[in-house]
């Protein structure tokens, strides 16, 4: 079954940028841009998850959330906050969220988070530790990458390159699909940023690891 996903975030940059990419994973997004009109929606039983924007006009997050789980709501919500200290986390998650994502964020992490909440059995065991493509293998909790038995240094930011990667194996990878997976909502899409960074991976993993496809975007190899 499709999964429909409610948005409620003001921010038509950051609805717009999860909205692409939830229905470019065969999900079916709803936005709204206000705690009422995301209240109600939630309410009428035709979505299947909400992703909730804390700082909503009319009806701020904490409010939205405290009236759906009043009116004895289940429904699954991954809430959105600039707030990232301890006491607004637990505030969050005492309100009745089932997840929270501090802004910035990369889609990527999103959108695990969703499929988690959506489907908690299946994703808790479909979820590997450690990527791998011939001999390149990424260790997700370590956040350890190895060619062979060598290791590897990656900055945070390679390595959020390389999972990419590693997560489509076989596929081609358009510049601005890895600018927003790694990047985020706040990318310049005249940026040469993604080129750049595939120049340091090439260094470090080896140059025929990552082959460009032109006018298309990047491979990698196994």
């Amino acid at each position: 079954m499709t999964n429909r996903v409610l948005i409620a975030e003001d921010e038509h940059r950051i609805a717009s940028f999860v909205s692409k990419g939830l229905r470019s994973n065969g999900f079916i997004p709803t936005c709204v841009a206000d705690g009422q009109s995301a209240l109600e929606v939630a309410l009428s039983g035709e979505v299947d998850l909400l992703i909730l924007d804390i700082g909503l006009p009319d009806l701020d997050g904490f409010t939205v959330l405290r009236r759906l789980r009043g009116a004895g709501s289940r429904l699954p919500v991954v809430v959105l906050t600039a707030r990232d200290g301890v006491r607004d986390t637990v505030a969050v998650l005492e309100g009745g969220a089932d997840d929270y994502m501090s802004k910035p964020f990369r889609f990527e992490e999103l959108l695990a988070r969703v499929r988690l909440r959506l489907r908690p059995e299946r994703a808790a065991t479909a979820e590997p530790t450690v990527l791998r493509s011939g001999d390149l293998a990424l260790d997700l909790r370590t956040r350890r990458a190895h060619v062979g038995d060598r290791v590897v240094d990656l900055t945070a930011r390679e390595f959020v390159l390389a999972e990419t990667f590693l997560r489509h194996p076989g596929q081609v990878l358009a510049r601005e699909q890895l600018l927003s997976a790694v990047w985020g909502y706040d990318y310049d899409p005249g940026s040469n940023i993604v080129d750049v960074y595939i120049g340091y991976l090439r260094r470090k993993l080896g140059a025929a690891r990552i082959t460009t496809v032109r006018g298309m975007g990047y491979r990698l190899e196994g």
